[in-house]
């Protein structure tokens, strides 16, 4: 099944989404870019929060003109709506000490909860980095919300990167 702009509403299992294009993508990271110019912050590096953060993480990193990006594995969500009871860092793990003294913006596609963004932020701080946040989308309810976002929802997103589920092989291909 393909998601477009025409999908947006209560799906048949009741959940609101909202849906998010990749000509909006775009758009709305040359937006995020912008704002964090205008604010006067000037990264040195740019970290993800993989997997949700990367392409938006790539995408600002361009914008900005910033070169050094990297980014952090962490697991939250296990399904539509469902999350674990804490969010999880995965190897490999990211290299911290080295951003000591650095300007990080750490990038992330939602701040949901805001329960992953907030964990990256302190374990970035307490490093001793200075650090913006930067979401395509915040929900109402977060615990954190981000120094720069695009938009604001309380429905479930449909990015353009994840409204596909995996491929698989097809049946007779080598």
């Amino acid at each position: 099944m393909t998601f477009d702009a025409n999908d947006a509403g209560t799906g048949v299992d009741g959940i609101r989404r909202e849906i998010l294009t990749w000509d909006e993508f775009g758009d709305a990271a040359r937006s995020l870019a912008s704002e964090v110019l205008l604010a006067g912050f000037r990264p040195d590096v740019v970290i993800a929060i993989a997997r949700g953060g990367l392409l938006l993480a790539g995408a600002i990193s361009y914008a900005l003109g910033t070169k050094a990006c990297g980014s952090i594995n962490v697991e939250f969500y296990s399904g539509i709506d469902e999350r674990l009871p804490e969010p999880v860092l995965h190897p490999p793990m990211l290299d911290a000490p080295a951003l000591t003294d650095k300007r990080v913006l750490l990038v992330d596609d939602v701040s949901d909860s805001g329960r992953t963004l907030a964990k990256v932020l302190a374990l970035l701080t307490d490093e001793g980095a200075e650090v913006r946040t930067a979401t395509l989308y915040t929900k109402p309810h977060t615990v954190l919300v981000p120094d720069f976002t695009y938009r604001s929802t309380d429905d479930w997103i449909v990015f353009p990167w994840s409204a596909l589920p995996p491929v698989a092989v097809a049946e007779g291909a080598a």
